[in-house]
């Protein structure tokens, strides 16, 4: 069977069309910070620009010409060094802490999060394993256990920090990188049934947590309080009617609106560009998933479809997680939206994998 040499084009074209969009809404959202009195803007833009979008953009063309095996035979050290990133991190000398939690290194006057890094390195280790056991990944002993075990070390890190939501997409993302292996949905009820049982002692052994449940549940109760940042939310979303304000035009993310540059950036892009702009970059996050998926289903190689499946599957879950908090139809979040939302490391680490899905996109059967 004949197999293309050159890289996908339409995915290309969906990546770049997010990527612009996710620059242009960052840009906006990013001037809320100036009506700050201790405004960081100088630093956040650097980040994001420089760190993020320039040299994401470098290693994303790196990527792409390099050949995607060579992640298959590092997988192991990667997610070696990924481990050790995340122990780090909690040592108070090394990693600091901001919002009550410690997810962040820093070096000098900025910062990056090892948790990103480590999603990445989860999804490669996963395909990798699978593609080395093959048609095994169907026993429990070769395909559940050893994704329970990967799942188990990557959950102890990240609630340590504590970082649940990323927790919980590198979960969504196993189970689908599992599904697409060839596991039995029999394992795959076990672990949803496993998952409902772990988010239950999650909920009840930490206080947020409860209060992000309780505040789902009751978002009109003290919405000076924990109800603050939906209530801020779906009000910024609702003025921004059909069409929206316009570009630059939001007045919520000016001191109304918690983290306009990092979780709450949907709600800005609701008010200046409406229901119309809003549903639009839903469309493009669907775009790219679809045609992401497409191409894993016309890769021969199981290393290389499951990387697609893992990494596609990785940023739609965090996006529509994102989107869903912001929106009020799933309890509130502290993650941010990929390729949007501030954060340099995030944003490197996104288009590095786009980059390495366009290389992959290369072996796709015509």
């Amino acid at each position: 069977m004949a197999t293309k040499s050159k890289i996908d084009k339409p995915f290309l074209l969906v990546s770049v069309i997010l990527i612009v969009a996710g620059f242009f809404i960052f840009s906006s959202a990013s001037l809320g910070l100036l009506a700050k009195e201790s405004s960081n803007y100088s630093s956040v833009a650097f980040s994001q620009t420089v760190l993020g979008l320039f040299l994401g953009t470098i290693a994303m063309v790196i990527s792409s010409r390099l050949d995607y095996k060579i992640w298959k035979k590092s997988a192991f050290y990667l997610l070696i060094l990924a481990v050790i990133l995340n122990i780090m991190v909690l040592f108070p000398d090394i990693g600091f802490e901001h919002g009550g939690a410690r997810r962040w290194i820093r070096l000098g006057e900025f910062s990056f999060q090892p948790s990103e890094v480590l999603k990445f390195a989860f999804v490669v280790y996963f395909a990798a394993w699978a593609a080395a056991v093959k048609d095994r990944m169907k026993t429990l002993r070769w395909g559940l256990v050893p994704l329970l075990i990967l799942l188990s070390l990557c959950g102890g890190l990240l609630l340590l920090q504590p970082d649940t939501d990323t927790f919980l997409v590198i979960a969504v993302t196993g189970l689908a990188m599992f599904i697409a292996g060839g596991g039995q949905w029999k394992q795959v009820l076990m672990i949803l049934l496993a998952g409902a049982i772990g988010l239950g002692f999650l909920a009840y052994t930490r206080p947020y947590l409860r209060e992000r449940l309780h505040t789902f549940l009751n978002p009109q109760n003290d919405s000076l309080g924990a109800s603050y940042q939906i209530q801020q939310s779906l009000i910024a979303i609702g003025s921004g009617g059909l069409f929206g304000h316009g570009f630059g035009q939001s007045i919520q993310k000016f001191t109304y609106l918690p983290e306009p540059v990092g979780d709450s950036i949907f709600a800005v892009a609701g008010e200046e560009f409406g229901f119309v702009g809003s549903v639009l970059l839903i469309a493009i996050f669907v775009l790219f998933a679809t045609r992401g998926l497409k191409i894993a289903s016309r890769t021969p190689d199981t290393f290389g479809r499951l990387t697609v499946v893992g990494i596609v599957i990785m940023i739609i879950s965090q996006a529509f997680v994102n989107i869903g908090a912001m929106l009020g139809v799933i309890p509130l979040s502290g993650i941010t939206l990929p390729f949007v939302s501030h954060g340099g490391t995030s944003l490197f680490i996104s288009l590095f994998e786009v980059g390495i899905i366009l290389s992959i996109s290369k072996s796709q059967k015509l």
